[in-house]
């Protein structure tokens, strides 16, 4: 197996966690009345507005939060929110920057769909990298690709605005916001790309936020009423985003206390846990021998979940134990037979080590 370090993202307090559900809410008093926001929203391409009234206060409310001209809510998630800002920033056979690693699945697929050529740079190594001259946007990853990955997104997006100054730059906050102090748009990114349903929001319904030229080009192409996101999801997108940074900076906390007592020997066989941005923020965990395959067969009994759903949607509430993620595996293929990895979603290190414990005396 490769050796490697990690490098995992920061992530906030419970205390910064909870300033931020304060300041969302704060902006949403702002955009709705009291009796609104206890509803369940409007539905349709309402006259003059062309969509839900509700899902407009919504937007108005998240742009708002995170400090940018202007936000939309997309079908798709969020490929649904990255295509559709590659979409309006760059044409087919035009050539976009991105991070020299593996590329993530429904990105590449991204990529091949509207026919844009990718130029890769190591981001790690920015300040030493020959960078090229003919580009027509940048794509900026915020969680790490491959287990090394170290570089700043607040330095990474500095270095790349000053080279390229009228390049956009979009950036893929998934997995991070709601989890870091500033997400790309607030660090000087054009348009930020994220996923609610990874933020306990409703399934399918993906947000960018960010400059308002882009946005409003969206906006005209998706006037159709099934293609827009109706009042009662944007609302549920309201709600999530409210209870996510509390509930994820709780379990970033878990992951630390797993980390530390893992590394103390509490469960046989464990080589080494390391924290991980892999892509949400989880623990690593390598042991001493190849059983990684054959102790997620046993987990499940245990109860502890198989596989994601939505890597930190509503549904998932009791730790997942699976295998390393899809670009982790692309660096190293023998990860998945020495290592696993642990989100506890809501859950506590206790359950998580009884868990682990009582697997692996199935195996060994």
């Amino acid at each position: 197996m490769k050796k490697f370090k990690t490098y995992p993202l920061e992530s906030i307090s419970p205390g910064d966690a909870l300033k931020k559900q304060w300041k969302l809410v704060d902006c949403l008093t702002k955009e709705f009345s009291g009796k609104e926001i206890i509803t369940r929203g409007d539905l349709g391409v309402v006259p003059d507005f062309n969509e839900p009234l509700t899902t407009r206060k919504a937007e108005k409310s998240i742009a708002s939060f995170f400090g940018t001209e202007d936000a939309i809510l997309v079908r798709g998630s969020g490929t649904g929110a990255i295509r559709s800002a590659l979409h309006v920033v760059i044409n087919s056979g035009e050539k976009i920057l991105i991070h020299k690693a593996p590329i993530y699945p429904t990105t590449k697929v991204s990529f091949d769909m509207l026919g844009i050529e990718t130029l890769s740079v190591n981001f790690n190594e920015l300040k030493t990298e020959k960078l090229p001259e003919n580009i027509q946007a940048i794509l900026i990853q915020f969680t790490r690709q491959k287990p090394d990955d170290s570089y700043s997104m607040a330095e990474v997006i500095s270095a790349l605005k000053s080279k390229y100054h009228d390049v956009p730059i979009i950036t893929d906050d998934n997995y991070a916001v709601m989890k870091v102090p500033k997400i790309g748009v607030e660090l000087g990114a054009d348009l930020s790309c994220f996923s609610t349903f990874k933020l306990l929001g409703p399934e399918g319904v993906g947000c960018i936020v960010g400059k308002r030229k882009y946005i409003e080009i969206i906006r005209k192409e998706n006037y159709s009423g099934g293609s827009q996101v109706q009042g009662h999801e944007a609302l549920d997108v309201l709600r999530g985003l409210v209870y996510a940074p509390v509930a994820l900076a709780n379990q970033a906390k878990v992951v630390v206390e797993l980390k530390k007592r893992l590394n103390n020997g509490e469960v046989p066989y464990v080589k080494k846990a390391y924290i991980a941005n892999a892509q949400s923020k989880v623990l690593l965990v390598e042991f001493e021998h190849p059983i990684a395959q054959k102790l997620l067969k046993h987990v499940v009994k245990y109860g502890a979940a198989p596989n994601p759903i939505g890597a930190e949607s509503k549904y998932e509430i009791v730790p997942m134990i699976y295998r390393v993620s899809g670009t982790f595996k692309e660096f190293d293929a023998d990860l998945l037979n020495t290592t696993i990895r642990i989100n506890p979603y809501r859950t506590g290190s206790d359950t998580i080590i009884r868990i682990l414990k009582q697997s692996i005396k199935e195996v060994i």
